[in-house]
Order: C-alpha cells, then sequence, then structure tokens
C-alpha cells in the first residue's frame, strides 16, 4: 500500500520510465488517474450533499437528530433549566422546535452552493484531500462554502422565525423566564447563533459520510469510489 501512496506523490517528479516501473509493481487494475481522484473526491462529496444534507431539510431534520440539534446557546441553558423546574417543559420544548425548524427552512438553500463547490475541485485539492484525514474532503468544502452559505442562511432563518410566530414564542417563553424571582433578565437576538448551529450541522453531516466511505468500503457504493479511496486505505 505504501507503493501506491508514493505512485501519487512522485507523479510530478518521477520520468515515465520510473513511473511504469512504479506502475507494474500495483495490484492489477489499481492504476487510478489524475482524472479518476478528482472525480472521485466529488463523488464522494456529491454522496454526502445527497444523503445526509438532504435529510436536514426534512421535518425534524435537525430537532430530532442529536447529533446536530440546536439547543440553546450556553448562555441561555438556565432559561430552559429554569423552565422545565417550574412544570413549563412544554414550552421550553416549543422553543428550542423553533430553532430547529428555521434550521430546517435554511438548509435547502445549500445544495446549490455545495454543488458548486464540488464541480471546483482540482486535481492538486483531491490529491490533499484525498491523503488527508478524515475530514479533509468536508474541511474542503466548508472553507469553500461557509461565508456564501452563512449569507443565504440567515435571512431566510429570520423569515422562518417571522413565519412561525418564533418572535411571540420567544417574548412568551423569555418573559416567562424573566418574571421567576432572582432571576437576571435576558432579550438574546438568536438569529445569528442558529444560523452559526446550522452550518454546523450541515458539515457536520458531510463529514458523517465522509468518514463512512473513508473507512467502511461497504459505503463506497460506486466503483470509482472503491477505485479511489483504496488509495488511503
Amino acid at each position: 500500500m505504501k507503493r501506491i501512496f508514493a505512485f501519487i506523490l512522485l507523479i510530478s517528479v518521477t520520468s515515465c520510465a520510473e513511473l511504469q516501473g512504479v506502475v507494474s509493481q500495483l495490484p492489477q487494475g489499481g492504476t487510478v488517474s489524475e482524472l479518476d481522484i478528482a472525480n472521485g473526491l466529488r463523488q464522494a462529496l456529491d454522496l454526502g450533499i445527497d444523503k445526509q444534507v438532504s435529510k436536514l431539510t426534512q421535518t425534524d431534520g435537525f430537532y430530532k437528530n442529536e447529533l446536530v440539534k440546536i439547543l440553546l446557546p450556553e448562555e441561555l441553558q438556565k432559561v430552559d433549566k429554569a423552565l422545565r423546574d417550574i412544570g413549563l417543559s412544554s414550552l421550553a420544548d416549543e422553543g428550542l422546535k423553533v430553532l430547529n425548524r428555521a434550521a430546517e427552512d435554511a438548509v435547502s438553500e445549500a445544495t446549490p452552493i455545495f454543488v458548486n463547490a464540488v464541480k471546483g475541485i482540482t486535481f492538486t485539492d483531491a490529491k490533499n484531500i484525498l491523503l488527508g484525514n478524515d475530514k479533509a474532503a468536508t474541511e474542503y468544502l466548508k472553507s469553500r462554502t461557509q461565508t456564501e452559505l452563512y449569507n443565504k442562511f440567515n435571512p431566510v432563518i429570520k423569515n422562518s422565525f417571522a413565519k412561525v410566530g418564533a418572535d411571540q414564542i420567544w417574548e412568551n417563553l423569555i418573559n416567562k423566564y424573566n418574571n421567576i424571582p432572582f432571576t437576571n433578565n435576558v432579550n438574546p437576538d438568536l438569529t445569528d447563533y442558529v444560523t452559526t448551529e446550522a452550518l454546523k450541522g450541515v458539515y457536520t453531516m458531510i463529514a458523517v459520510e465522509e468518514g463512512e466511505i473513508r473507512n467502511k468500503v461497504s459505503s463506497r457504493a460506486t466503483d470509482l469510489l472503491k477505485k479511489v479511496f483504496a488509495l488511503q486505505d
């Protein structure tokens, strides 16, 4: 297997004769072209987007997925706890549900941005990703899409809060909390927080699929994925 890594890393510095010597020592059918590597990485990311990100757009895609469920920000955890302590768990649950529904609405904006980023993967990008860590492809996608996605998600989440009456829900929830004796009043603006958490959720799920493809041969659904990711086994 080390010879396979050597084959990839020495492409730019060895002569054709030397390369042929390395190729002849690879298992039959093991030769992988630059185009194969780039297309294989694109295929892996497309699979992650199709299988995992699309799930997040569904009802409860965030809310019932413990990997990405959006909870209150740390400074507001006391709100949730205090409401539950006085028997208002249903109100606290409704507040959390609103946050997650907004994220589910926003993620539908992600796919076209991801598709464009995946199309832009070069051979150099692909080689570095392939030989990188278990989240290298996800990190590449994050570096190419995070700012654009934030700008897309933020207004959608803001509109989602308005659409489902989140302003009223949160006003009710926080007013209840602020009326509890010996508590400090809280007046949070959650749009930025939920936008950031939604982005984290998207990249988390892509990383899940990348890890599956890298570490489980059975998750390599195409011949190209099997051939390309065999290089990093």
